[in-house]
């Protein structure tokens, strides 16, 4: 499994090994041992999600706050996503700054937020299926959504009106946005 960092520390991109032959593919899509030595520290994932989104379909800003907080470790089975990570880390050098990334079914990629990070993406076609593990449990009392569009964040998603729920269009402003992190 390749690993490369991304411009945000400790948001990790994971290329595992894909063997292809005449009767079809395998790859091994997760490695605990080998995804802990990455990420740097011991990591229990609780929960497996996943979602089906019609093309243009903008999931997010999504986050939990502590004591729930959720790191996530992101692929596509099935189409191709704009996946993006927001840190909301005060003391982080890259607070309020983002990482974005194209995850598709065929690259098999997986992308590592750690807690501490809003995420969110925008499907890119049809029937995408996104498959996300979460290393805690979904509390909605403690989730939270900032402005998928927020000016401040500046993601250049790369649509102007994506289909996005009533929850999503009734978010947080990043710079009234007071981080639990």
């Amino acid at each position: 499994m390749l690993v490369e960092q991304t411009p945000i520390k400790d948001v990790l991109i994971f290329t595992p090994r894909l063997f292809s032959d005449d009767r079809g593919s395998f790859f091994e899509s997760f490695n605990h041992q080998q995804f802990e030595e990455a990420v740097g520290q011991s990591v229990n994932f609780v929960q497996d999600n996943e979602s089906i989104s019609h093309q243009n379909v903008l999931r997010g800003l999504h986050f939990q706050s502590p004591p729930m907080a959720q790191g996530k470790l992101v692929r596509v089975v099935q189409g191709a996503v704009i996946d993006v990570a927001v840190d909301l880390r005060k003391q982080s050098s890259t607070y309020g700054k983002h990482v974005k990334v194209k995850l598709t079914g065929d690259s098999k990629q997986q992308l590592w937020i750690p807690p501490g990070f809003a995420h969110g993406f925008l499907s890119l076609a049809s029937d995408t299926i996104f498959n996300y593990k979460c290393t805690n449990y979904y509390a909605p009392e403690t989730e939270h959504t900032l402005q998928w569009n927020d000016s401040e964040i500046a993601i250049d998603w790369g649509i102007d009106n994506p289909i996005i729920s009533i929850k999503d269009q009734h978010s947080l402003l990043f710079t009234t946005f007071v981080s639990p992190f």
